[in-house]
């Protein structure tokens, strides 16, 4: 073992620390003997600079940057600052996507752009973990779409009618039903990041391989530099993390786009229909729920519990009268009933209007 350091060696080495420091303060390297050499039998004076570095010794010490070659930057300031502008937008978009799915509120917010090697980020991720492979066409690669099982789990208890009682985080993988729910999120989230990216380039977005262990899926090098887009999801009292792992190589033919500064406040004009025409679109999609009323009658909860088979109840109404439409319970339009091509219809007569004593709920 090493002999311990007496008190006279442990100040001669805090009294050159000392002079230093003293010395890059002032931008000047100190050249005295210390005292330091003489208490460990050896030479301490600092050698003098070296003739010709005159210049370089005289810069200030603010001047010069650290930089690690084991995490190259090769993202500038200005195109970090595009990329957190766009991907805030993605964020919000993907809050309203899913909190209409889901029927809850589902706020996803951006945490963080930085930039790592793929080694640190896979480190970084529990097992097991939603940890999905995308193809991003027509840019070579693939990317990482990384979604935490503390946020996964209690959207899956969700959707299958949960939500009583605390969701429960299973440390295994997800099963082929939890799978498939787990696909539907990650569908809703890939149209949102291929809606936002639209702006800088056309991608194709797909689900390519999905494994729950980060460490099966090797895209690039352990050393490979990466953007990490880090996202925040909480819904209710659950909070998980949302990851997009971009390798550099993937995203490098198109991040001169990023440089322009002004891209994202300027939007590109969209080919297709108008607002108010996708709006409109969407609604004629939709599908309503159509009753037709044939005829009411009150009874008492006494007559209906001794009513039997064969028993005629009388509704008061004739049998060429018009019949009320019902659109989700609520009556719109008076029809004739009648048969065609051998099935019961209703031919309407017309709309019952807002003022009209009949327009009452159903």
């Amino acid at each position: 073992m090493p002999e311990a350091l007496s008190q006279d060696e442990v100040d001669a080495l805090l009294n050159l620390v000392q002079n230093m420091n003293e010395g890059d303060a002032d931008g000047i390297a100190p050249s005295t003997d210390s005292g330091f050499g003489n208490a460990m039998g050896t030479p301490g004076t600092i050698p003098a600079p070296i003739p010709g570095f005159e210049q370089f010794n005289a810069l200030p010490s603010h001047q010069i940057n650290v930089y690690d070659f084991k995490r190259p930057e090769r993202v500038s300031k200005s195109q970090v600052i595009a990329l957190e502008a766009l991907h805030e937008v993605f964020a919000r978009n993907v809050s309203a996507s899913l909190s209409g799915y889901l029927r809850t509120i589902l706020e996803v917010r951006l945490i963080s752009v930085e930039q790592f090697t793929y080694s640190e980020f896979t480190m970084s991720l529990p097992i097991p973990t939603s940890f999905n492979l995308l193809s991003c066409a027509p840019l070579e690669g693939n990317i990482i779409l990384e979604v935490n099982p503390s946020i996964l789990y209690p959207i899956i208890d969700r959707l299958l009618g949960g939500g009583k009682c605390e969701a429960m985080y299973l440390e295994r993988p997800f099963t082929n039903i939890e799978l498939a729910l787990v696909n539907t999120i990650l569908s809703r989230v890939m149209d949102q990041l291929k809606e936002t990216w639209e702006s800088v380039k056309e991608i194709d977005f797909q689900l390519y391989e999905t494994e729950s262990n980060p460490f099966l899926l090797q895209i690039v090098a352990p050393n490979e530099p990466i953007v990490l887009l880090s996202f925040e999801a909480l819904m209710g009292e659950y909070s998980g993390m949302i990851n997009v792992c971009i390798p550099f190589k993937v995203i490098e033919p198109i991040m001169p786009e990023f440089s322009q500064s002004n891209w994202f406040s300027s939007s590109k004009p969209r080919e297709g229909r108008s607002g108010r025409e996708q709006i409109l679109s969407n609604i004629f999609n939709s599908r309503v729920e159509i009753a037709a009323v044939l005829g009411e009658t009150p009874l008492s909860m006494d007559d209906i519990l001794t009513l039997s088979e064969g028993d005629v109840i009388d509704t008061g109404v004739r049998a060429d009268s018009p019949v009320s439409l019902l659109i989700q319970g609520r009556r719109k339009f008076r029809g004739v009933p009648g048969v065609k091509d051998g099935k019961k219809v209703v031919r309407i007569e017309n709309e019952i209007l807002p003022s009209d004593p009949d327009a009452e709920e159903g």
